[in-house]
């Protein structure tokens, strides 16, 4: 009942924020979605314009695409956590600005404690450089894993990324078969419960 509370809570402070100018603009806050006990998270940067109407993460075009990677490695939106750095839309769909996502950051790190997941896994550049190296480079550094405070991290293509640009599709096909196997690994129960 308390994480509940705290969830219910997070979510209260979250909307009503206006620490950066994002918040003035959108439509809905898109705050995350999935079990709010889960070992595994995946993180995008920030809401789409179809994200920002619906209030929920990944529901577009590149939504259905992510949906389709987690079928792959037998995970949905009913075993794992979805969140982005930032919780509302960014005009025109552009990278949110490093003072949206230091202003929006804090949020996500709350979900985290929440969440208590084992394995973080970041959907493209923005989030890899929030979450694991500031200087982080996804065309050299995807499907590598890091461990940060007993948490394992990594990063794969956005899946915008990947209907722009076809090529990179068998590269995450095996990014995602290694998502699986270090799930396999520290959170097997993940599976064994599906």
């Amino acid at each position: 009942m308390s994480a509940q509370r705290d969830w219910e809570e997070l979510r209260s402070r979250c909307e009503a924020c206006r620490a950066c100018a994002l918040g003035e603009g959108r439509h809905k806050l898109v705050f995350g979605v999935g079990p709010q006990r889960t070992p595994v998270l995946f993180v995008g940067e920030g809401p789409g314009q179809q994200e920002d109407l619906q209030g929920e993460p990944f529901v577009g075009a590149a939504g259905k695409l992510l949906d389709e990677m987690l079928s792959i490695i037998d995970l949905g939106r009913h075993n794992c956590y979805i969140a982005n750095i930032v919780k509302c839309r960014p005009p025109g769909n552009r990278d949110p600005k490093p003072e949206e996502q230091t202003a929006c950051i804090g949020y996500l790190y709350e979900q985290i404690r929440l969440l208590e997941p084992k394995i973080i896994v970041c959907l493209g550049r923005i989030s890899a450089a929030a979450l694991i190296e500031s200087n982080y480079r996804i065309t050299r550094q995807h499907g590598q894993w890091v461990e940060k405070g007993g948490v394992w991290y990594t990063a794969i293509y956005h899946p915008s990324a990947l209907l722009r640009d076809l090529s990179k599709r068998p590269e995450t096909f095996l990014d995602l078969l290694s998502v699986r196997q270090k799930i396999r690994q520290v959170c097997p129960e993940l599976y064994q419960n599906a």
